[in-house]
């Protein structure tokens, strides 16, 4: 079955008085969502008592959680010593979500800098083959390694790119931001085809079971020449993506992925909404 939720907090919970992680299982349950993700966007930092605190909340609402590793990794990095950094938030933050009960870890793969775009994409490659090996190293291959569609020309991750990246190994599951895929694209998801398209091209080179259960990114963002602006709510009529082109796509395709709403703000509100449309009665 399809699952929805929000990626972080909404204005309306930090606004109801809460702010502890732990609340954020409640707040998702009572909405009648079924997800959420914790960000560690500034560094993985929590205490081993933090994050059983966490997984119990989460196990007695029934919600499961996944988590965004540092926007700092980057595998295209040509120094090595960076490059050893990413690999340790990657790593820190599977073995965290282990530990809050999830299974799920969503990262950035690289940015191009000054390299070509072609050497940048294959040092990134190079780069995950290593991770690959040390994911198994350390034991953590029960974990879903989602690297991620991204917004910006100057960013790698097309659906292409993630794609070929996925299929390095079974750990590897895309996150597919669609906001970000139509972003970069400038507009391109415009009709539910436009989903199913670039749906069919991924199960065709990664198969249907690795795509069954994708990881999801959704929000309508603002763009402009070099892609990716500003993420909004589903209340812009002037930005896409249409969430419900997207729910029309994954029916037809009997996907049923983690989407995780990223709505500036209403992203629990906006993940109810797509849960409704997928589940209308």
């Amino acid at each position: 079955m399809t699952k929805f939720g929000p990626s972080g907090n909404s204005e309306a919970f930090y606004n109801a008085g809460l702010s502890k992680s732990e609340d954020s299982a409640k707040w998702v349950k009572d909405l009648g969502l079924d997800l959420f993700e914790y960000s560690f966007g500034r560094g993985v930092r929590m205490t081993e008592k933090k994050a059983e605190s966490i997984k119990r909340a989460f196990i007695d609402a029934g919600v499961e959680i996944s988590v965004h590793a540092p926007y700092y990794v980057n595998f295209a990095n040509p120094e090595e010593e960076n490059a050893e950094k990413s690999y340790g938030y990657v790593l820190d933050s599977a073995r965290v979500v282990k530990a809050m009960g999830g299974n799920r870890v969503v990262f950035h793969p690289a940015s191009v800098g000054k390299l070509d775009r072609s050497a940048a994409v294959e040092l990134t490659k190079k780069r995950l083959y290593r991770l690959c090996e040390l994911i198994y190293e350390n034991g953590l291959e029960d974990i879903k390694f989602c690297p991620e569609t991204m917004g910006k020309l100057g960013q790698i991750g097309t659906v292409e790119e993630i794609t070929d990246f996925c299929a390095i190994d079974k750990v590897f599951v895309p996150c597919v931001d669609f906001g970000h895929v139509n972003a970069r694209e400038r507009g391109s998801l415009s009709s539910p085809k436009a989903f199913t398209d670039r749906l069919s091209y991924m199960i065709d080179k990664l198969g249907y079971e690795k795509m069954k259960d994708f990881h999801v990114h959704f929000s309508k963002i603002e763009y402009g020449e070099r892609g990716e602006i500003r993420h909004l709510t589903f209340e812009d009529e002037i930005f896409g993506p249409n969430p419900l082109d997207m729910v029309a796509a994954i029916k037809e395709l009997s996907l049923t992925p983690h989407v995780l709403c990223e709505s500036a703000g209403t992203q629990d509100l906006d993940a109810l909404k797509m849960k409704k449309a997928c589940f209308p009665y």
